[in-house]
């Protein structure tokens, strides 16, 4: 992978090329990311309160753990595309009061919300990666290769956002978000979607990227 950005292109084109791409999002690849990180010592302590308390709720190990996992195994080159292309808001101000969110472009990508003493998630895809024939029905979802992905069918939902091949699914329990993540097809339905939305250009949620809740996802937590 080049070292440097090819500035002629936008989103990660400017790091990778389609066919690094679709490698990784195909689990063929292992991407090489950058040793260091850009950050901004202003944004790291402007969110550190909020961290602090997110750390005092009985859901915090799992929330960190989660991160950990995603920022692995859904975000291409993390350490690279840090708050310009992906960013982590820590209880972001929103009706819905999430613990966390990490967003791309203009999109929300991946969601935690506490459930009691536990968590719940959502993730945002594309419609069309989960349906029987790859189609945009509605009336298509996979129901039964969604249940799969699971630990116990009545842990998955899902809902209708926006837009033409836009699916919502919700996740209830750290288990069932955890084999979520490692089931191979949802994986890749994951990476597609995240490659999507990075491909668009600049993160529009730069001014509330948490770096400490970064640190768990890019593997510098810790240090």
């Amino acid at each position: 992978m080049s070292a440097t950005p090819r500035p002629s292109t936008t989103g990660l084109r400017r790091f990778l090329d389609l066919e690094q791409q679709r490698a990784w999002m195909q689990s063929k690849t292992i991407l090489q990311d950058a040793d260091e990180r850009s950050e901004s010592v202003e944004l790291r302590l402007k969110y550190a309160a909020r961290l602090e308390k997110l750390l005092r709720r009985p859901q915090a190990p799992e929330v960190l753990e989660l991160l950990r996992r995603y920022g692995r195994r859904c975000i291409p080159i993390p350490r690279r595309t840090e708050r310009h292309y992906w960013s982590v808001s820590c209880l972001p101000s929103t009706s819905d009061k999430p613990l966390v969110r990490v967003n791309a472009s203009w999109m929300e990508l991946f969601t935690v919300y506490a459930d009691g003493e536990g968590v719940r998630a959502r993730f945002i895809v594309h419609l069309s990666d989960f349906t029987s024939d790859h189609s945009l029905d509605q009336g298509r979802v996979d129901d039964a290769f969604l249940e799969r992905c699971v630990a116990s069918p009545e842990d998955v939902g899902y809902f209708f956002p926006r837009g033409a091949d836009i699916f919502g699914i919700k996740v209830r329990g750290f288990s069932s978000i955890g084999k979520f993540l490692a089931a191979r097809r949802a994986l890749r339905a994951i990476r597609a979607f995240n490659l999507t939305h990075m491909n668009r250009g600049r993160n529009a949620y730069q001014a509330s990227h948490c770096y400490s809740l970064a640190d768990h996802m890019v593997g510098d937590a810790g240090r």
